[in-house]
């Protein structure tokens, strides 16, 4: 009993993660899954499925609040999936420790600018520079193949930064568009038998719950404080990374 209550707070806190920041959460659901147990294969799979959950249970409530532009989500994922196929065809060649010193620079530079806060605080989305959509998206999908790691703690910041889109939209936006991102990793890693379904069904009920608080979350905070909680978390990612 003991062990469905710890996997239900699990997900509660996995969720409100991935609700409130508009990521995946794979960078603490790995190390979790692991220390659980299961061999990192089918950790990272498991991970994919859990994101499949979280990011829908969010990506319905952003859509009910109406900040999901789908148009930056189609255009992003377009170019995504073939920068992820390319992604993990380059890791084989690849030195990782360099690209995990790469990685962790280009969070630690946009941890920065979202501190600073340079990008738009507008409420609502003005007029967004849509042409960059297409390198966030190769950018994201190049990093989940290089890293294994889900794309999303790129896109938000990239979103807020580069493209110009405010932080609740660049949240919801991101919320929805890593539903197929992590759909397609998951589908991907069942067919190779790496996905613990039964894991997976224990943590479903506090991802769906967590996410959905989170996502609710998002449209209280005031942006200013929301954009810095993104940051503190870029910079953890960044050093768990070089670790």
């Amino acid at each position: 009993m003991l062990g469905y209550f710890l996997d239900f707070l699990l997900g509660i806190g996995i969720g409100l993660i991935a609700g409130l920041f508009g990521v995946g959460g794979g960078f603490l659901i790995v190390p979790a899954l692991v220390f659980l147990g299961l061999p990192v294969h089918v950790a990272i799979g498991t991970s994919l499925a859990c994101i499949v959950l979280s990011s829908l249970s969010a990506a319905v409530t952003h859509i009910r609040r109406g900040a999901v532009l789908y148009r930056v989500v189609l255009l992003k994922e377009a170019f995504s999936v073939p920068a992820a196929l390319l992604g993990a065809y380059l890791s084989s060649l690849l030195p990782e420790n360099y690209l995990k010193v790469l990685f962790s620079g280009i969070l630690l530079y946009l941890a920065f600018q979202m501190w600073r806060g340079n990008a738009s605080s507008h409420s609502k989305p003005g007029e967004l520079k849509t042409s960059r959509v297409s390198l966030v998206g190769v950018l994201s999908g190049l990093t989940s193949g290089l890293l294994g790691i889900s794309g999303g703690i790129l896109n938000v910041p990239l979103f807020h930064s580069y493209v110009g889109i405010p932080m609740r939209y660049a949240v919801g936006t991101s919320s929805f568009a890593l539903f197929f991102t992590a759909l397609a990793g998951s589908i991907g890693h069942y067919r190779l038998g790496q996905v613990d379904l039964h894991t997976a069904l224990l943590l479903a009920p506090g991802l769906i719950i967590g996410a959905r608080i989170g996502a609710l979350l998002v449209h209280r905070l005031h942006p200013g404080h929301l954009r810095r909680a993104f940051s503190a978390i870029l910079v953890i990612v960044a050093i768990r990374m070089l670790l």
